[in-house]
């Protein structure tokens, strides 16, 4: 009998097995149609509040007491635009070197007293602003706010840690020139903004970094870096009372030169038909093809600025229509997408893939087809409000943290848009209607006079190119010049 029980319990353990799998692979298989995203939550962040010193420093306490954290940033309102012509690259190098030394501490002794408070210390420059920030406990502010004083307004800039960065900065960038998408972003700022302050690389070229020394960035130092040019951002565990405070006491002595802020403009060539230049840069030793479209977009402070992102965030994504159409449909990139990228004065747009070298025509027509799309063609209200569903989705995870905080109420703060659009910005992405999405690509989107970049080994690629594009220009990697709006090196005449 204990044989014949031994035996029926062998002949189930398979039935049973096979029941549980075909149980689990009906649990996981996915639904063909995704549920609609759910309708968005309004969200209340705290309110900034903010004080100016005597000495025109703007300070800004966010006050977020769930954890004993605190992230402060103290922001620039200059940064790569104000390089020189000759000299690009040196407000971000002067940026990077504020951690490498004060009169008071070398790079080594400022990195083990952040350590020491369990904190982190960084400095870079960006467009139109250049920033330090700390990250530290609540219980540690003071001496971190301490050393943040000492590097904004106390840099060496010793001859020694400048080469060092410089040569930092020349490797990265020859690694840079060795990449397709790289090369078709520097080339893409050119193509945009020309001759333009936003027009040459952030980080230097090959021929302007060697010519940076140690005068040029103690004179741009000297005339930027002061407190009327200066936000200072507190978030975290801490009351704006307290932040005020501290704010006083490391930086209320910080004197306002007598001499007035240097003031700029910036023209920025518009977008249009007889502007729009159709480019590949040839790299016969490149193994993919970067395609990038590219044109001038909206500023920071444009009434379009909500549209503007919808509209982005219909082709970006991985559920994106550039992804979608380039990478899920046909397999032709590992991914595409497009930017939206906002400034003090004109952004630009880009939408950029990476393809096979002989695919590299056929996506460079894909990619300006669906952005055309947007302007003309149907938008579903359900893929409408699942796009909006992702930026809403986006926006409130990057807020989540303390950082993610003050990153974003200095970003506000340095392009003078009112801090109630945290709280606003559920509410305005819902706002913008399909009819707003085409109106906007209409206007800001329009490929007609969007240029395009191709970057890869052109013999692959280029005949199929000129099809679309007759007026296709050539520029040989080797002749490249980032200094030039023409992007050609001069030939010389010896």
């Amino acid at each position: 009998m204990k044989s014949i029980t031994m035996k029926l319990r062998t002949l189930a353990l398979p039935a049973i097995a096979m029941l549980s799998l075909s149980v689990c692979v009906l649990a996981q298989a996915p639904q063909a149609t995704p549920p609609p995203p759910s309708a968005p939550r309004t969200v209340q962040f705290p309110k900034p509040i903010e004080k100016t010193l005597p000495n025109g420093l703007r300070v800004v306490v966010v006050q977020r007491s769930e954890m004993p954290l605190i992230s402060a940033q103290l922001l620039i309102k200059s940064g790569g635009e104000v390089d020189p012509a000759d000299l690009s690259g040196a407000a971000d190098m002067t940026a990077a070197l504020l951690t490498r030394g004060t009169n008071t501490r070398t790079a080594t002794q400022i990195a083990e007293a952040v350590e020491a408070l369990g904190g982190s210390i960084n400095s870079a420059a960006r467009w139109d602003s250049s920033v330090v920030g700390v990250d530290v406990m609540s219980s540690r502010i003071g001496a971190a706010l301490g050393i943040l004083a000492d590097v904004v307004r106390n840099p060496a800039f010793k001859d020694e840690e400048i080469d060092r960065l410089r040569r930092q900065y020349l490797n990265n960038l020859k690694v840079a020139l060795g990449q397709p998408g790289a090369i078709a972003r520097f080339a893409a700022a050119r193509l945009v903004y020309r001759d333009a302050p936003y027009g040459h690389p952030l980080s230097g070229t090959p021929e302007s970094l060697p010519r940076i020394k140690r005068d040029d960035i103690t004179r741009l130092h000297g005339m930027f870096y002061r407190p009327d040019n200066a936000i200072l951002v507190i978030g975290g565990d801490i009351t704006p009372e307290s932040g005020f405070a501290i704010a006083e006491k490391y930086f209320g002595d910080w004197q306002k030169p007598a001499n007035e802020l240097p003031r700029m403009t910036m023209t920025t060539p518009a977008s249009e038909a007889g502007n729009r230049r159709i480019l590949v840069i040839d790299m016969p030793d490149a193994g993919q093809a970067a395609v990038l479209a590219v044109r001038r977009g909206i500023n920071r402070g444009s009434p379009d600025y909500f549209r503007g992102i919808v509209s982005n965030s219909i082709l970006n994504g991985y559920s994106g229509r550039l992804n979608w159409e380039i990478r899920v449909k046909r397999g032709l990139s590992y991914g595409a997408g497009s930017a939206l990228d906002t400034r003090r004065w004109a952004g630009s747009f880009s939408a950029s893939a990476q393809t096979k070298n002989e695919s590299g025509a056929e996506v460079a027509s894909l990619t300006l087809a669906e952005i055309s799309k947007l302007a003309s063609g149907d938008l579903p209200d359900s893929e409408l409000t699942t796009r909006k569903a992702s930026l809403n989705g986006g926006f409130a995870r990057a807020l989540e943290t303390t950082g993610g905080l003050v990153s974003q109420v200095s970003s506000l703060a340095i392009y003078g848009v009112n801090f109630d659009q945290i709280n606003q910005f559920v509410s305005s992405v819902q706002a913008v209607k399909a009819a707003d999405v085409k109106n906007f690509a209409a206007t800001n989107l329009n490929i007609d006079s969007t240029s395009l970049i191709v970057v890869g080994d052109a013999k692959k690629f280029l005949p199929e190119l000129q099809k679309a594009f007759p007026q296709v220009e050539v520029i040989k990697a080797s002749e490249l010049d980032l200094n030039s709006a023409t992007l050609r090196r001069a030939v010389s005449k010896n």
